[in-house]
């Protein structure tokens, strides 16, 4: 089935058309990774799509990888110097215009421009628009409730003001930087505990947090992923009963079938036509 995220003067750009640039971006990760022994996983719906197709979901409309705290460092180092000419990233670390939230990160494919559908998460690093590939970090999390809801608790109560700030154009740079130490200071202090999922910039899902165990991520896996290999979570079973549930094998219903994140696009320029 043909699924059309855009058709302007007659001419056509399917989620397959956007999964073959993705798949770009994720061969150019996976050299650069492989290259500097950085180990990472394809994520969230991409790791779903690699278990139940053995690639893209057939109408998913962007891509996910995860990797530790450790393994992220040691990722901007190697971009700064593997990363080729086609492609450009943004981070906070690289960027304070970058959102602090959530994800980590974005390589960005040039010639390319994508607008997303949630107007709290517009690129505000202006100098490319690209399709991008998110990158997540992972961190190690209390096994406890009451010792992980003060810090996660923090970074909930930050959230909507430096989105506020940022949505008025205002670079809530102090209120980053806590958000950010909170996270990190949440992970250091769990280091020892053999939980491991998100770290806790994500703050989504406050209630029922992502929770998995450590040997559920490690030593991660290659598996077919359209025309290539691609490493997924160890226990993919466990890490997708956590993200979807344990009916992640059964496909939705057929009008359910359709990505959610693009607003406006273009494959073959950086600007918006």
């Amino acid at each position: 089935m043909e699924y059309v995220i855009k058709e302007k003067d007659g001419k056509k750009i399917t989620t397959r058309m956007v999964q073959d640039k993705l798949l770009i971006i994720l061969k150019e990760i996976d050299r650069i990774c492989k290259k500097n022994n950085i180990d990472y996983f394809i994520s969230d719906g991409t790791c779903l799509g690699a278990v139940r197709h053995q690639g893209f979901i057939p109408w998913d409309d962007d891509a996910d990888i995860g990797m530790s705290r450790e393994d992220y460092n040691k990722f901007i180092k190697a971009l700064d110097k593997d990363l080729s000419s086609d492609f450009v990233y943004h981070c906070y670390e690289k960027n304070k215009k970058y959102l602090a939230p959530w994800p980590a990160m974005k390589i960005r494919l040039k010639n390319s421009y994508i607008k997303e559908k949630n107007t709290l998460l517009q690129n505000k690093c202006k100098d490319n628009d690209g399709l991008f590939v998110d990158v997540f970090i992972y961190d190690h999390m209390a096994k406890r409730r009451i010792f992980d809801f003060p810090f996660r608790t923090t970074n909930i109560v930050l959230f909507p003001f430096i989105t506020l700030f940022e949505n008025i154009y205002i670079n809530p740079v102090p209120l980053k930087e806590l958000f950010r130490y909170n996270a990190r200071l949440y992970g250091k202090l769990c280091k020892k505990s053999e939980y491991f999922a998100d770290d806790i910039t994500w703050v989504y899902n406050p209630i029922r947090p992502y929770k998995m165990k450590y040997t559920d991520i490690y030593p991660t896996k290659r598996v077919k992923f359209e025309d290539i290999e691609l490493p997924i979570p160890n226990n993919p079973h466990n890490y997708l009963v956590a993200k979807y549930g344990k009916t992640y094998m059964t496909p939705p219903p057929e009008n359910k079938r359709c990505g959610d994140h693009i607003k406006d696009i273009n494959l073959e320029s950086n600007k918006k036509k």
